[in-house]
């Protein structure tokens, strides 16, 4: 059952410290912190994720999560999650100040989920995640041409 009944609202508060292009990132109520540097295009010596690199973590992350609360919703069981993402970012206005959006230009994204659902059910369960999956959607309407790949692999029966 979720913690949250419907149409709850989920809060987070992120505190940020550091210096240059390196940055310490800690979230409220929480032992976990993030810490982040300027990709080496940017001036970072890669001594930590940069924030792009997290934020398309963050995005292949959200869609296995959100893959996991459907299939619940749908009673399709899930085994293994894969996904391969792949993104563009013209840097033109971020590093040269050219006009323009700075975002990622596109993101791709291959699922491969290892489910005992039919076909139908496993077209409903992709055609839901992208739906659902509030980072596919924060991309999406932000302007990135989003490409979902699922592929749909047999569950493998566990003999026991």
């Amino acid at each position: 059952m979720p913690l949250h009944p419907k149409g709850s609202i989920l809060p987070f508060h992120l505190h940020g410290k550091g210096h240059g292009v390196l940055q310490t990132v800690n979230i409220e109520g929480s032992p976990h912190a993030i810490r982040a540097e300027g990709h080496p295009a940017f001036g970072g010596k890669e001594s930590a994720p940069s924030p792009l690199d997290y934020a398309l973590g963050s995005l292949a992350s959200c869609n296995q999560v959100t893959t996991f609360i459907v299939a619940r919703d749908l009673g399709i069981s899930i085994g293994s999650f894969s996904i391969d993402l792949r993104a563009e970012l013209d840097n033109s206005v971020l590093v040269f100040g050219a006009e323009g959006n700075p975002n990622f230009s596109s993101v791709t994204l291959d699922v491969v989920v290892e489910t005992d659902a039919s076909d139908a059910a496993f077209s409903k369960l992709a055609s839901e995640v992208e739906r659902r999956c509030p980072l596919t959607q924060l991309y999406a309407r932000s302007g990135v041409k989003v490409t979902n790949n699922w592929h749909n692999c047999r569950l493998a029966k566990v003999v026991g």
